[in-house]
């Protein structure tokens, strides 16, 4: 094991353990397209049907977030810091990684990202 994969091989053997109460912490990827991760957001929810509270985002220009050593590192130590006692990660690519409403309008397409228009997330199907 390389020692840049350390910290998403523990994020994910955390996420593997399944769910050992609260807190627990979400991990959401988001990118141009279904194969690079430019976005990760983090919440943590302290109890259930509570509001999330703490949300945590991390970015990459041009690589992919969930190789980025020093961006699972934050990651790990984000979920630490709030002992959280559950991690669920979504399975692949959410989706775009602009937020409707506050990077483009509402209702429309995300013009960044043209890959997402039309289609269901996370699974990438074309939306009828």
């Amino acid at each position: 094991m390389a020692l840049d994969d350390r910290f998403a091989k523990a994020l994910l053997k955390k996420a593997h353990r399944g769910f050992n109460g609260y807190p627990i912490a979400t991990v959401a990827y988001y990118g141009p397209d279904d194969r690079r991760a430019s976005k990760v957001a983090v919440s943590v929810l302290m109890a259930q049907d509570e509001d999330i509270a703490e949300l945590r985002r991390w970015f990459s220009e041009h690589g992919d977030v969930r190789r980025d050593a020093t961006v699972q590192r934050a990651i790990l130590e984000f979920i630490r810091r709030h002992d959280a006692q559950s991690v669920a990660i979504g399975d692949g690519i959410m989706g775009c990684p602009h937020e409707e409403g506050i990077d483009y309008p509402d209702g429309e397409a995300c013009p960044q990202c043209p890959f997402w228009a039309g289609r269901k997330r996370p699974i990438g199907k074309l939306m009828r």
